[in-house]
């Protein structure tokens, strides 16, 4: 199964100010394609032509580093964009997940320091995510396009640490990043509609 470009799920300039049109289209139309093109071409005499995007993440971890960069980077970013929404936020929390990040979080305001300590954390390049590992919800982060998924767990929401996703907006200032991220584009609907297919 080839890898393609997703379209982007709002219009560029629908996340501002938190998210500038500018760097969505470096973000998707520069970044994302290069590890779709990338991986289309590394996916060629892999043997997981056939596989799906989840498989071929799972499958090229710790054997086919280049596969694996580029088809982990791919199913990162197809979830990154469905994570971010105009008007997101705790307000649109549905009752499923709050009651849940309640019970294995800690609550809301200790899962939000967590999450943005873990981004503000990565070392170099890579991922905070909120995942659901053995029924229940952790924080964990990653280095690099490594997800949850080679960890034994099912991504549920993940902030890109990379700097292309924020230094045409905050430069250097990661922490302010994931901050205004958190509070203003979490689409929570999207992360309960994970939750519930997990």
């Amino acid at each position: 199964m080839s890898f393609q470009l997703p379209d982007l799920p709002y219009a560029y300039d629908s996340l501002a100010p938190y998210m500038s049109a500018e760097t969505l289209e470096f973000h998707h139309d520069k970044h994302h394609q290069a590890y779709v093109t990338n991986g289309n071409k590394l996916l060629e005499g892999s043997g997981l032509e056939n596989a799906s995007l989840e498989d071929v993440v799972k499958k090229s971890f710790g054997t086919n580093a280049g596969l694996f960069n580029n088809a982990a980077q791919h199913y990162n970013h197809i979830h990154f964009w469905k994570w971010m929404t105009a008007k997101g936020g705790k307000g649109t929390m549905p009752s499923e997940i709050a009651s849940k990040i309640d019970s294995d979080l800690g609550g809301y305001d200790k899962a939000r320091d967590d999450f943005l300590a873990a981004g503000a954390g990565q070392f170099g390049s890579g991922w905070a995510w909120i995942a659901l590992k053995d029924g229940k919800l952790e924080i964990m982060k990653t280095p690099n396009g490594e997800n949850p998924l080679v960890h034994g767990a099912t991504p549920l929401l993940g902030v890109d640490v990379w700097e292309h996703s924020y230094y045409i907006d905050y430069r250097n200032a990661r922490p302010k990043y994931l901050e205004a991220w958190f509070d203003n584009l979490v689409n929570w609907e999207y992360v309960a509609e994970l939750y519930s297919k997990a």
